[in-house]
């Protein structure tokens, strides 16, 4: 007599599972099919909650794709989130000197601890303009899973 695995995925879980997360374009962001699987908590913040979601349900062996609308994942694109700072900032907290590049992505300090990223956009003559939004926020995904195991 075999044990027949009933668990479902339920946020705290610990989920190993291929998935795959792609642009609009097909090309991925994450692919773990090709290698070993991810294991991951669901609430711990591995995931985008959306995508954690999606998860919350599956049994192991399920494998699905789901397209996502843009901004869906990592939520719409805020322009609020683009923003100058000045060299002067960024030479207080020992960064410039630094050989930075557009497209480059640069961590910051938080004022309340902890850190934060921006994609720099360009560098003018008394700041660099940042764009502080998630790389993928606003974009169109793919999101490909299989539950290979629920503890």
């Amino acid at each position: 007599m075999s044990i027949i695995d009933i668990s479902e995925v339920k946020p705290g879980s610990h989920v190993t599972l291929h998935y795959r997360l792609s642009l609009a374009d097909g090309s991925d962001v994450v692919n773990t099919f090709g290698d070993k699987p991810a294991t991951l908590l669901l609430g711990a913040g591995q995931l985008a909650p959306p995508l954690e979601d999606i998860l919350v349900g599956m049994k192991t062996g399920h494998h699905s794709t789901f397209q996502l609308e843009p901004g869906q994942a990592f939520g719409p694109r805020n322009p609020e989130l683009i923003q100058r700072v000045s060299l002067a900032t960024l030479r207080e907290n020992g960064m410039l000197g630094e050989e930075f590049t557009p497209g480059d992505l640069i961590e910051f300090n938080a004022p309340s601890g902890g850190r934060y990223a921006g994609v720099l956009k360009e560098v003018g003559e008394t700041s660099a303009l940042f764009d502080f939004n998630h790389p993928l926020a606003g974009q169109a995904l793919t999101f490909e899973v299989k539950i290979i195991g629920i503890l």
